[in-house]
């Protein structure tokens, strides 16, 4: 239960997702997660290289061999998440009856 406590703290999974091409600065990282203040931003990445999931990289944060094992999983939820959405835009373009 502990990963989902984790996970379900706000913008941890952004913050992974957003590292799973590569290496990124905190800089950058705050510029692809609209919204998410520094102090929150450092604040989950303590947490994240805490758990050895991400860790600290001469290129900013990179995703540990847990980290990435942890983005193939997410891989699928993605794909979820895709069909998800389309089938809401489908289900909202239909017309309601009255």
């Amino acid at each position: 239960m502990a990963a989902m406590d984790l996970f379900g703290r706000r913008w941890a999974l952004r913050i992974l997702w957003e590292l799973r091409a590569g290496p990124l600065g905190a800089r950058a990282l705050l510029a692809r997660c609209e919204g998410l203040s520094s102090s929150v931003l450092y604040q989950r990445l303590r947490e994240l290289v805490s758990s050895g999931i991400v860790e600290p990289s001469a290129d900013g944060y990179e995703l540990t061999r847990l980290g990435t094992a942890l983005r193939d999983a997410l891989g699928p939820l993605d794909e979820w998440a895709n069909a998800w959405a389309q089938e809401q835009e489908h289900h909202d373009q239909e017309p309601t009856e009255t």
